[in-house]
């Protein structure tokens, strides 16, 4: 349910943009729901805001004085936000993110440690899960997505980087298994792979000319966790596809080499997304920042394999 300062920002960017189509691209929502939420508002406050005809929309009375102290209403909150971006205040209060395991493990987690450190005030929760969390039903500030983003008008996307899937193997296990020179070659090799709901995924793979190779594992193991799979692999126990932010320490220092050098997965984007509010608090912001500032420049460094 949107909330009173956000539907009253909803009203005044009505105002500003001049009709409801031009409100509803700004805010990324359907024009419907920009027409809603000036209803219910009309409603709460027993006015008519607006007088609307099929060609222009323009304020009553009402409306004109109700735009006037809205409107003084939001500066005042963005100069209030101003004053914090500009750290006279320091993030109060409990900031909670949700991202997937072992992602959230090696790259989420240590920025929001540093964040945490540098506000006194500041309570950072960091729920690891791999299922899609409902952001606000759930009560989370922020979240980290991996893969295609489904369209929800109620979250704001920011992209963060992408990663690949890439195969991989111990030099010892492919000098005692023999090397891999085409993908048939797989068929021959001990294979792990991750199953999901049952069944196993099929390896989505692409040559350096981006024709696409969909590969069905032929799995002797088969682990629900990448981590496990990570160090199943580096026990000499056969190939696994595996993101390259996982196994990027590794294959520069050679306990694990590209299988098929010349095929990857294609690029899986990954987003930080948040709630669309009409105002941004602190704690929120600084978090967003400081993955924005670190975390495209370690995913862009993951692709340099030696």
């Amino acid at each position: 349910m949107q909330t009173e300062l956000s539907t009253i920002s909803i009203f005044v960017t009505v105002v500003e943009a001049g009709n409801f189509s031009n409100a509803a691209e700004q805010l990324h929502l359907t024009r419907s729901a920009i027409s809603k939420s000036i209803a219910r508002l009309e409603q709460r406050l027993g006015v008519t805001l607006f007088k609307r005809t099929t060609r222009t929309l323009s304020l009553t009375a009402e409306g004109t004085l109700f735009y006037e102290h809205s409107q003084r209403a939001i500066a005042e909150i963005h100069s209030a936000e101003s004053l914090l971006e500009q750290g006279k205040i320091s993030a109060t209060g409990l900031l909670r993110i949700s991202a997937p395991v072992l992602f959230g493990q090696l790259y989420i987690a240590p920025l929001m440690v540093e964040l945490a450190n540098q506000h006194a005030d500041l309570q950072v929760e960091l729920s690891f899960n791999d299922r899609t969390v409902d952001l606000v039903e759930d009560g989370f500030d922020l979240a980290i997505r991996i893969g295609a983003l489904p369209d929800n008008h109620h979250l704001i996307a920011r992209k963060l980087g992408d990663h690949r899937m890439l195969l991989c193997a111990t030099p010892e296990y492919l000098q005692k298994s023999g090397p891999v020179n085409h993908l048939d070659d797989l068929q021959q090799h001990i294979t792990i792979a991750f199953p999901s709901s049952g069944h196993l995924p099929k390896w989505q793979l692409q040559n350096e000319n981006k024709q696409l190779y969909a590969i069905k594992p032929k799995a002797k193991l088969m682990l629900n966790d990448m981590q496990a799979i990570k160090n199943t692999v580096l026990s000499h126990h056969g190939i696994a596809w595996l993101p390259d932010w996982l196994i990027h320490k590794e294959l520069h220092d050679g306990s694990l080499v590209q299988v098929l050098a010349e095929f990857s997965s294609v690029d899986f984007p990954i987003h930080v997304v948040w709630p669309s509010l009409s105002y941004m608090p602190l704690k929120t912001r600084l978090a967003i920042d400081r993955l924005i500032q670190h975390l495209p420049p370690a995913l862009s460094s993951n692709r340099n394999i030696p």
